[in-house]
């Protein structure tokens, strides 16, 4: 079909463009510095736009609308946590991170306790980063499979390599710039979108309005308590969005390192503060549009009488591709891939930066390595982790709903990492011991939470995070065993 022939032609030439627009970073990539914290060059407003790139992936994009159909707009109170979240991370922090020059936030680990705990906090988020990642390359795949008809796999495939060269070849500079012309891309194309879907709704936005309000779609705030584990097991209220929602923000933006390469590639703490806090304002817009965008497919559907797509991740996908017309059609769904591709090349550079910094170069004598060669190995880091991501995205197909299945997965570790961050910073007396202690008594716990009780993945940062800081507290106490005289 011709119309849709167009749609594809575009959806072609915005992938080629964007791998095109990365590569060309190539030559701006001298060191280390310029591989993976793009020389500090970038302005506090880029770095702000791709904080929110980050944060958001096609997760957000397929997830979010999906929620408010089956739901109302409670995601929000998430939203509130996340900004006293940036608080905090801005006053604990940020002025840590710039106490010299530091690639990745485990540095911080190893000037506060010792080699060892950065290792362990490296690799954790080595592990949980890949596997949360692998459950976002595959809702890029819920978004191909649907527009060009291939199969899960070969859609995962087209879009990772694509990322993986530009990743490749332009570092984080690389991922900056193409953060903010994607993010302008999907935003727009959300717009769009709104736009357009409140047109095929009989009686316009009074309609959404009477049935939303009927249905109770517009609900955001939920004060409910109880004393009882049923208050645990909700997952959006406003105890479990203020709390976990701060914490699980304070936990990535602070101590996970796919944002916190961002912070550190700021020119100077004012401006990593202010990438951080301008970010937060438009995340609450962004998360707003998406939900808002759900109750009118839920209009839509209860108008039409049409079965709405199942798997629910596929609600907002399918209908741009089915009811938008050519052209906007394409539009979105490139918009749609931009944030795919937005947040897969952050990954792999924040993976191979933690890879490279973290693990290989502490094993080794660092003036051994030219620069060139730190770049060869950084690279060859980058390509290591496409394959891994790929790899785990093949087996996320049966993880259950993108959006939750993402966010629980992230929020398993880091409680842990969390809590042992706010030992180095808020504490004196815990040690390096202590400290290696307390995160696996942390994973101890969360781990027996997820497994084995209902409690939602809103409260698994909060309780990691309490567990790890309050046993490092209490190993702190045990004297250490007396060192006999040499004799």
């Amino acid at each position: 079909m011709p119309a849709r022939s167009l749609d594809l032609g575009l959806i072609a030439v915005y992938l080629i463009t964007v791998t095109v627009f990365g590569a060309r970073f190539r030559h701006k990539q001298k060191s280390l510095k310029d591989y993976f914290l793009g020389g500090r060059e970038a302005p506090w407003w880029a770095i702000s736009l791709s904080i929110v790139a980050a944060e958001t992936s096609t997760l957000t994009i397929v997830g979010t609308p999906a929620l408010a159909f089956d739901g109302n707009l409670g995601f929000l109170q998430l939203v509130f946590g996340y900004l006293v979240a940036r608080v905090v991370i801005s006053v604990l922090f940020i002025p840590q991170y710039f106490r010299g020059q530091m690639f990745t936030a485990y540095e911080l680990m190893q000037r506060r306790f010792g080699e060892r705990v950065r290792r362990f906090a490296a690799s954790t988020f080595l592990l949980t980063r890949s596997l949360a990642e692998g459950v976002r390359v595959f809702a890029i795949s819920l978004v191909v499979s649907v527009v060009l008809g291939t199969g899960e796999v070969e859609s995962i495939i087209i879009i990772s390599l694509l990322t993986l060269f530009y990743t490749f070849e332009g570092g984080m500079t690389a991922v900056i710039w193409t953060d903010v012309v994607q993010m302008a891309l999907y935003v727009s194309g959300a717009i769009l979108s709104f736009v357009l879907i409140l047109g095929h709704i009989s009686g316009g936005w009074a309609e959404v309005a009477a049935v939303a309000a009927r249905d109770a779609k517009f609900q955001v705030f939920d004060f409910g308590f109880e004393p009882s584990m049923a208050f645990f097991s909700r997952t959006y209220t406003f105890w479990a969005g203020l709390l976990g929602g701060c914490f699980l923000v304070t936990a990535t933006h602070g101590t996970d390192q796919l944002m916190v390469q961002r912070l550190l590639s700021a020119r100077s703490q004012r401006d990593s503060r202010l990438a951080l806090f301008a970010s937060w304002f438009v995340i609450l817009l962004q998360f707003s549009l998406f939900l808002m965008i759900g109750v009118m497919l839920y209009v839509f559907y209860q108008q039409s009488g049409l079965p709405a797509p199942e798997p629910r991740d596929r609600l907002y996908p399918a209908f741009v591709w089915d009811y938008l017309p050519p052209v906007a059609s394409g539009l979105v769904v490139a918009a749609i891939l931009a944030a795919a591709m937005s947040n897969l090349s952050a990954a792999l550079n924040s993976l191979a930066s933690s890879t490279v910094m973290d693990l290989y170069l502490p094993l080794f004598r660092r003036d051994k390595l030219s620069d060139r060669q730190a770049l060869t190995l950084s690279r060859a880091a980058t390509f290591v982790w496409g394959v891994v991501l790929v790899t785990f995205a093949l087996m996320a197909r049966k993880w259950g709903p993108v959006l939750e299945a993402g966010l629980a997965i992230a929020s398993v570790p880091l409680g842990a990492l969390l809590g042992v961050f706010c030992l180095g910073v808020l504490t004196e007396r815990v040690k390096e011991n202590a400290a290696i202690g307390a995160m696996i008594c942390g994973f101890a716990v969360i781990g027996f939470v997820t497994l084995y009780t209902t409690i939602a993945w809103t409260w698994y940062v909060v309780i990691g995070a309490t567990t790890t800081f309050a046993a490092g507290c209490l190993l702190s106490l045990i004297p250490a065993a007396p060192v006999e005289a040499n004799r």
